[in-house]
């Protein structure tokens, strides 16, 4: 069983190691042979600029007592990273998202979960739009991570974005840009239903399990 939360300052603790030490989206690139002095500190600086100034920046994925996986968005001026894609800029009524990112072991459904509860979140908030990058191969441009994560692992499929309801509004071969306005409720839900149809298809099941999709406390059956 997956449960999200949203992330707080008090709960930063719970992120796994993975997503606690990835600082692809919060360093510039421009050095990407410098090394960051400490990418877990970096993380959690970044984590408590942007809840205090912003609020609220990130969801996190769990398993029982494990951590599943996690993903992070913000406006498009608080995420260094998002001035070194080609497709850049991030519209202005956008939120970014600033990567997502799967724990080792994590059960399958934790991205379209952690997606699900970013929409309702920014929903909720009042916000129309979401914007990402996307990557449409496997082995990118070296878009490199002081931390040695990197674009292939920090940057979500292309082909995930636009299942899940995104639109490309700036292609590029590597790095389009993608949208998903979130005034629609209705469509959001399908899109979200569609995409889960599609993995329990590909992995034999012929019905499935899905409570009503609500953020933060929902709860979806791992496969």
């Amino acid at each position: 069983m997956i449960s999200l939360r949203t992330l707080s300052l008090s709960a930063v603790d719970q992120l796994g190691p993975r997503s606690r030490r990835c600082v692809y989206w919060q360093t510039d690139g421009l050095d990407a042979a410098a090394a960051p002095g400490d990418p877990q500190f970096e993380k959690e600086a970044w984590i408590s600029h942007v809840s205090l100034e912003w609020g609220a920046c990130g969801q996190i994925a769990s398993e029982g007592d494990h951590a599943a996986g996690a993903v992070f968005y913000a406006p498009p001026g608080m995420v260094p990273r998002a001035a070194c894609f080609p497709t850049g800029p991030v519209g202005a009524d956008a939120i970014l998202l600033a990567g997502m990112t799967v724990e080792s072991g994590a059960p399958a459904g934790v991205l379209t979960a952690l997606l699900d509860s970013v929409v309702v979140d920014l929903r909720s908030r009042g916000i129309k739009a979401i914007e990402a990058f996307g990557v449409t191969n496997e082995n990118p441009d070296p878009e490199a991570s002081r931390d040695g994560c990197g674009a292939d692992a920090c940057v979500p499929p292309a082909s995930f974005l636009v299942e899940h309801g995104f639109t490309v509004v700036a292609d590029h071969e590597t790095y389009p840009r993608l949208r998903l306005d979130i005034d629609s409720e209705h469509q959001w839900k399908a899109d979200v239903e569609h995409a889960l149809d599609k993995l329990f298809a590909e992995r034999g099941i012929v019905t499935r399990e899905l409570g009503v999709l609500s953020g933060a406390s929902a709860m979806i059956r791992s496969l």
